[in-house]
């Protein structure tokens, strides 16, 4: 069992009648070994499923950079699993559970979090709920459209009334000094401000999730669950195209209606030759922007976190089609 908790804080559990979450008030567990975990956690059963917020943070979160913290947000507890000080063994005991579809883990934007885990730990992050993803979707059910890179920050979510409706000011705080100082969360003892922060970040996750749940269709529950799949493997290169990940979720049965079948959806990685990203990002991004705006897909790059020589391209496999020729367009483009 965890140690006597020296922090708490509050976790929405239900909403009273005007929709206001009412808080319940749970410990945060630091956790250096496995046996502080709850049992149910690292043994996952079909018997006990679970629906738990997720969130990683580290410096320069990505395969090549340093995961320190894991959180994981229970309903009766808050668990801060140390990767620092309990090391590669106390992470990767937590391996079965994110890799297990009786655990769903609700996380807000999982690229980079689970390339870190793939990368450094060899964990192939599973049954993820993207409140990023989740909240588009609904935008798009409910006839809203967005323009490209027009997504939702998890400040932004929690501030939404539908979801959460709360003001997130320290999440600025700690941004600025991750801006003076990159290290950040690699120091230890972890102080007040960097428990409250590392909680923050999950503890409202599962209550925006059963919000999210009661808007979402049916059809709109698949694309989740797919995109999700997809934005999990999205910075995972490796070169047995994911033959050794759990399978993308098939069409369910009841949706295979005549004429109105959800199309495959695929993620699709494009090499770009040295020197040629530049055409394809153009001049301020007008190039990529163009291209975003004419297909019905995500198209992600690597940026400074890398890797620089690839296009990642998500969607329907006609519209992701479109992209690749036209990204190859602008390669080939003589100025």
């Amino acid at each position: 069992m965890a140690s006597s908790p020296s922090h708490q804080t509050h976790i929405p559990l239900s909403s009273d009648p005007d929709g206001k979450p009412i808080d319940s008030v749970v410990p945060i567990h630091i956790v250096t070994n496995a046996s502080q975990l709850p049992a149910e956690f690292l043994e996952p059963s079909s018997e006990r499923q679970l629906v738990i917020g997720f969130d990683c943070e580290g410096v320069d979160l990505c395969r090549h950079g340093s995961l320190c913290i894991m959180q994981l947000a229970f309903p009766d507890a808050i668990y801060l699993v140390d990767a620092i000080q309990g090391g590669e063994t106390v992470v990767k005991a937590c391996k079965p559970a994110l890799e297990s579809s009786y655990i769903t883990k609700v996380i807000h934007d999982c690229k980079r979090d689970s390339e870190a885990l793939y990368f450094q730990f060899g964990i192939k992050l599973h049954n993820v709920v993207d409140t990023q993803i989740a909240y588009s979707l609904i935008e798009e059910q409910e006839g809203r459209k967005r323009s490209p890179d027009d997504y939702i920050s998890f400040v932004g979510l929690l501030a939404d009334p539908r979801y959460c409706g709360i003001s997130y000011q320290e999440k600025e705080e700690v941004r600025v000094l991750l801006r003076q100082d990159p290290q950040f969360w690699t120091y230890r003892p972890l102080t007040e401000l960097m428990v409250r922060a590392a909680a923050d970040d999950v503890r409202f996750l599962p209550y925006i999730y059963h919000n999210m749940m009661k808007k979402l269709n049916q059809q709109s529950l698949w694309y989740l669950a797919v995109r999700g799949a997809l934005y999990c493997r999205c910075f995972c290169i490796n070169e047995n195209d994911y033959v050794d990940w759990p399978p993308l979720p098939p069409v369910p049965d009841y949706l295979i209606v005549e004429g109105d079948v959800p199309e495959e959806e695929i993620l699709s990685i494009l090499d770009v030759p040295p020197g040629k990203m530049g055409r394809i990002i153009g001049r301020r991004g007008s190039s990529i922007l163009a291209i975003k705006e004419s297909c019905n897909a995500e198209i992600l790059i690597g940026g400074a976190k890398g890797p620089p020589d690839k296009v990642f391209i998500i969607g329907p496999v006609k519209q992701v089609r479109k992209a690749e020729a036209m990204l190859r367009g602008r390669m080939l483009e003589m100025y």
